[in-house]
């Protein structure tokens, strides 16, 4: 089992990343949340991982905090919910957010996420209850990993293009992807744009 990684952020281009350990390139996919708290390509990065094995692929998923790790892995606990769906909850809401919704029966805050219909909020609520993990892992803040100017880096030249690529990816479609960007054009980065995006469809 790969646990964690330690290396050069090589690219940064959602919803994946490449982080070289030792001349090797690991290919991991994460959720928004972690993206965007990436520092620029060519610095050193420490990821925690979930590895999941099938029969035709080994995938990886990153994560910048223990704790995101530790939901992930209670989120594909629960029957219905897989790898890509829990990456996509965790794109739209950090882990308290998800755990304000649970306590307080919000399935109609959960209902806004890609792929998350009425009976999968409601069975997320009644399983969660009892699987959260101990949150003991301090947070980290956005602003230690942003650059001179304050903006977050993306390695690609079209960075609206590629903010409506990674937001279906996520479970979005086309038409409802274009429409979450609009008016977000003059974001920082295609992390901020989406990042943006996600909180703007979360909040209704």
């Amino acid at each position: 089992m790969i646990g964690r990684l330690r290396g050069t952020l090589l690219e940064k281009q959602p919803p994946w990343m490449v982080v070289d350990v030792n001349g090797v390139g690991y290919e991991l996919e994460a959720s928004m949340n972690t993206l965007v708290s990436l520092p620029v390509s060519g610095e050193l990065v420490s990821i925690f991982t979930h590895l999941v094995v099938r029969d035709d692929a080994h995938l990886l998923y990153g994560f910048a905090r223990e704790q995101e790790r530790a939901l992930f892995r209670a989120l594909i606990k629960v029957n219905g919910v897989g790898p890509r769906l829990a990456l996509a909850i965790l794109s739209g809401m950090d882990e308290d957010a998800f755990i304000r919704c649970v306590l307080d029966d919000d399935a109609k805050a959960l209902t806004r996420l890609p792929g998350v219909g009425k009976k999968t909020a409601e069975r997320l609520i009644i399983e969660m209850r009892d699987r959260f993990p101990h949150w003991e892992a301090p947070r980290e803040t956005l602003s230690a990993f942003e650059d001179d100017t304050g903006a977050l880096s993306s390695p690609r030249q079209d960075p609206l293009a590629d903010a409506e690529s990674a937001l279906i990816s996520l479970g979005y479609k086309p038409a409802e992807a274009a429409r979450m960007l609009v008016g977000l054009e003059q974001e920082p980065s295609t992390e901020a744009m989406i990042k943006a995006a996600l909180s703007r469809r979360l909040a209704g």
